[in-house]
């Protein structure tokens, strides 16, 4: 392994890493948001709305991202719609995105007891207060370890924004073994990229999930 070449290769990788984990903190964020929505909409049964839900959901998680991002990269253009190749990684990775996490934020809105759903509204707490005193704190550290996978699964799906030339550490990879043939050595530094990227995510989310449950034990 040629380890001038790797050292060489180090300023390519990190601005893929940064279009990485640019379109990826952007699709992931509007993930959580809109998957929160959704799951809220789901979770009150609110009428045809949730059921809109349901078959997003069930739409987004079980068609591949390449084929969400390729129709909307190269489909909607021919319906008159262009739409620039970041915006269709971004876009694509948060349909699919908010699907996943919906599921996780209402498994978890699920695991709280009925019991105490019903007594709230009992003594008229409205929704907002319903979700905000009693479905959130008891929901939330349930939800936050599948949460946090979802995170991770999404960052790593982006590797298929290659597809439609975006240079992100995927297509950094390519296009350095096309032009060098050293396929062990860039390999190599994707890899490496990743892990840069994904073991602090790792240990942050986890963090996360001890601050959250060491505040909900506090109540």
């Amino acid at each position: 392994m040629d380890f001038k070449v790797i050292q060489d290769s180090i300023p390519l990788f990190i601005e893929g890493m940064k279009t990485t984990l640019y379109l990826g903190f952007i699709g992931i964020l509007l993930s959580i948001i809109i998957g929160f929505i959704c799951a809220l909409s789901r979770y009150f049964k609110i009428p045809f709305i949730s059921k809109l839900v349901s078959i997003y959901t069930e739409l987004a998680r079980n068609t591949p991202l390449l084929i969400q991002i390729f129709f909307l990269y190269y489909g909607l253009p021919k319906a008159g719609i262009p739409i620039g190749k970041n915006t269709a990684a971004i876009v694509g990775l948060t349909f699919l995105g908010a699907a996943y996490i919906a599921e996780s934020f209402l498994s978890g809105f699920n695991s709280v007891p009925q019991v105490q759903v019903e007594s709230a509204k009992s003594i008229g707490f409205n929704r907002l207060l319903l979700t905000r005193e009693v479905i959130l704190p008891q929901g939330l550290p349930i939800a936050i370890p599948s949460l946090g996978a979802n995170c991770i699964f999404l960052l790593k799906e982006t590797s298929v924004f290659s597809a439609i030339s975006i240079m992100d550490l995927t297509n950094t990879a390519k296009d350095l073994i096309g032009m060098y043939y050293m396929t062990r050595e860039f390999l190599f530094m994707l890899v490496v990229s990743y892990a840069v990227i994904i073991i602090p995510m790792i240990w942050i989310i986890n963090f996360l999930e001890k601050r959250v449950q060491y505040a909900v034990n506090r109540l």
